[in-house]
């Protein structure tokens, strides 16, 4: 597994997209202005995640981009396998034939496996619309500091 800018720039354009909109577009160069992220990569990512139907853009003047979900129903999984393939960990496998064969099928069973299904669980369990709740406490706890 690698959880790779691709998709941490992806799931902040989306924190971003859920927090900007409610009816209206919003354009890729102002997400991509607010989370110094290069517009050419925004491009890229929105265009994955457009394709798994993640998102809708809007042609014309006033057009820009939209969710295609509810952020209580845009799973954290579904943006990670748009933008990244699969996000499990690579099974092993014994090299040279038989050699090493117990002790792959340990590492697979005890280890990969395992951490498999809890990353599985974990990103099946989290929307988009909890890491926008998350965002918004952040921020209010940001605007609460007084600095002397």
């Amino acid at each position: 597994m690698n959880f790779s800018k691709r998709s941490r720039y992806g799931i902040r354009a989306l924190i971003d997209l859920a927090q900007n909109t409610e009816y209206n577009c919003v354009q890729l160069n102002e997400i991509a202005d607010r989370n110094g992220i290069s517009v050419k990569y925004l491009e890229q990512i929105f265009a994955a995640l457009r394709k798994a139907g993640i998102l809708r853009s809007v042609k014309g003047p006033q057009g820009g981009y939209l969710l295609a979900k509810a952020p209580d129903h845009l799973w954290i999984s579904e943006v990670v396998l748009a933008l990244d393939g699969d996000y499990c960990l690579e099974k092993e496998e014994a090299r040279d034939g038989n050699r090493g064969e117990a002790e792959a099928q340990v590492v697979q069973s005890e280890i990969i496996e395992p951490i498999n299904r809890y990353i599985d669980e974990f990103l099946n369990s989290l929307t988009l619309k909890k890491l926008v709740e998350c965002a918004e406490q952040y921020k209010d706890a940001a605007n609460d500091m007084y600095y002397i």
